[in-house]
């Protein structure tokens, strides 16, 4: 008989892929005998899906960066393959995911109804949804995707696995040469910063500004004689480099070639300081105590998962209003001084004073 045969779309990126592994974690324990396959759009997904055990084979396209024909072409290709199922991971709201998964023609599509556009981004192409909740975690809605193939399980962080990122002896090994070319040693308090977010649909609107970034790292220094590492990927060198400019001599930065490397440098550090972003979720999958900047986000959906944490935001009346949409990150405040001040208005106390909070509670190492 043949092995039944599932193929998962996780085409955004290294986060929402990060917080599908507890349901794919969960599929493979119910389906030990199926073949499971990713499907993903970012080199960084593809190379931790690849360490991933419960994922037999990673299918990678850059659809960014490709031909209308070529991307045709590879779906086709997968076609081939005569996939039983298909599940769009959570969230994935956009029609071209949904028209990928209907092209690639598994006999199920498994997929959330969103609450907001779904028609109009043809979730009716979808053989089986079922309604987004928005009281709910990212993982939770994942794992919500199986009980359309009949695995049920409790949506309760507690029963609900953590996020799943192996790393390999290789990226171990670059971490320690790193750390070791730095002169660090055990009695070091290390706190990393990620100034970052991903850029599109205006999302770098849900960073909080460098320049504070870059106040914050003094006063770490100079207050709990801690040394900052400086994280980030293309995507963030325009911040980085304003934090470099203000706070050169507060800083470390860590530039890697890839993010496993650079997860397994985070690995070593006693908390990590972050906006809400891909790292701030590999800080999660690491159990790292993190200190997460949050603006327009609902931190119900995205908090770090299965880690001590400390939600950092301003009690501003219209926050949170960013909800899973295809459209652009807007604010609707009437006077546009005042737009995003929902991030813009925390201050350098205010995380500052959350990472005592989490270091006094959760770590054994003294606050100078």
């Amino acid at each position: 008989m043949a092995r039944e045969k599932i193929i998962l779309l996780a085409l955004p990126g290294i986060g929402d892929a990060l917080l599908a592994t507890p349901m794919i974690e969960l599929l493979r324990k119910a389906k030990p005998d199926a073949e499971i396959h990713a499907f993903v759009m970012f080199t960084s997904t593809k190379e931790m899906y690849e360490h991933d055990p419960n994922i037999d084979a990673v299918h990678h396209y850059d659809f960014l960066n490709a031909s209308k024909s070529g991307a045709l072409k590879f779906v086709s290709d997968l076609r081939k393959q005569r996939f039983d199922i298909s599940i769009n991971t959570y969230p994935q709201n956009r029609r071209e995911y949904n028209l990928i998964a209907f092209l690639i023609g598994a006999k199920r599509r498994i997929a959330i109804r969103y609450r907001r556009r779904d028609p109009q981004n043809l979730s009716w192409l979808n053989t089986e949804t079922v309604l987004e909740d928005d009281t709910l975690h990212c993982v939770e809605e994942n794992v919500r995707l199986l009980s359309l193939i009949g695995i049920q399980h409790e949506l309760k962080e507690s029963s609900l696995p953590k996020l799943r990122l192996p790393l390999s002896e290789g990226h171990s090994q670059f971490a320690e040469r790193w750390i070791a070319s730095q002169g660090f040693t055990n009695s070091d308090l290390l706190i990393g910063f990620h100034a970052g977010t991903a850029l599109f649909k205006n999302h770098i609107k849900r960073r909080w500004a460098p320049e504070k970034f870059a106040l914050l790292a003094e006063r770490l220094t100079k207050e709990l004689n801690a040394k900052v590492l400086l994280f980030g990927g293309p995507d963030d060198v325009d911040a980085n480099a304003i934090i470099r400019e203000r706070a050169g001599q507060y800083v470390i930065p860590v530039e890697t070639k890839s993010i496993l490397d650079s997860a397994a440098v985070m690995k070593n550090l006693n908390l990590f300081v972050s906006n809400d972003s891909s790292l701030m979720h590999i800080a999660g999958a690491l159990e790292l105590p993190t200190v997460a900047i949050f603006g327009p986000t609902n931190e119900t959906y995205v908090h770090p998962w299965k880690t001590k944490y400390k939600i950092v935001h301003t009690d501003i009346d219209c926050r949170p209003c960013f909800v899973y949409s295809p459209k652009p990150l807007t604010c609707y405040r009437l006077n546009p001084d005042e737009h995003f001040l929902c991030v813009r208005a925390i201050e350098v106390e205010q995380v500052f004073n959350g990472v005592k909070e989490l270091l006094g509670k959760h770590l054994t190492l003294p606050v100078v």
